[in-house]
């Protein structure tokens, strides 16, 4: 690979599992850009949002996702929401190669239910969070994606070989 794998989709698709088994199974390095966020900040997500607002999260998300951008090549598991902005998306599509990872709502909503870490499901209803999220992100998923790879039923190591096994098929053809 001589550029970065970006993994898009959202909460609990399995980006940063998935992108670390990708990694290591491609011989790259791997970053995770809410990780490298919050080591920059020395703030974790939720302090953030709730200081800054989603807002202030994403002007932040978007700094890091320009570095990112540059350099060696690596696989680099996004935030969920990283294409609602436009500059993001056009940042994934012109630096990169994009996979969109889905999962149903089913999946994501076991996936997501033990983790704290996600301010923008800390409301009464997650399902229903959850199932707004994917109407509005969707399409912009899709709109970034070069490959898209389900992951619902997989383990996270069938995913990551899933992935690569559609790297590998696309560089051929």
């Amino acid at each position: 690979m001589t550029q970065p794998i970006f993994l898009v989709g959202p909460m609990g698709a399995g980006k940063s599992t998935i992108g670390k088994l990708l990694a290591a199974q491609l011989g790259l390095p791997f970053a995770d850009s809410d990780k490298v966020l919050e080591e920059r900040t020395g703030a974790d997500i939720p302090w953030i949002f709730d200081v800054e607002g989603e807002q202030g999260f994403r002007r932040r998300e978007h700094a890091v996702l320009e570095d990112l951008c540059v350099g060696e090549p690596q696989v680099i598991a996004t935030g969920g929401g990283i294409v609602l902005l436009p500059e993001n998306r056009q940042l994934l599509i012109a630096n990169g190669l994009v996979v969109y990872l889905c999962a149903s709502l089913d999946q994501l909503v076991e996936r997501t239910s033990k983790n704290s870490n996600r301010p923008l499901l800390q409301v009464a209803d997650p399902r229903e969070k959850l199932r707004e999220i994917i109407v509005q992100r969707e399409p912009l998923y899709r709109e970034v994606a070069d490959l898209v790879c389900d992951t619902d039923d997989c383990t996270p190591k069938q995913a990551a070989q899933l992935v690569a096994d559609q790297l590998l098929a696309s560089a051929l053809s």
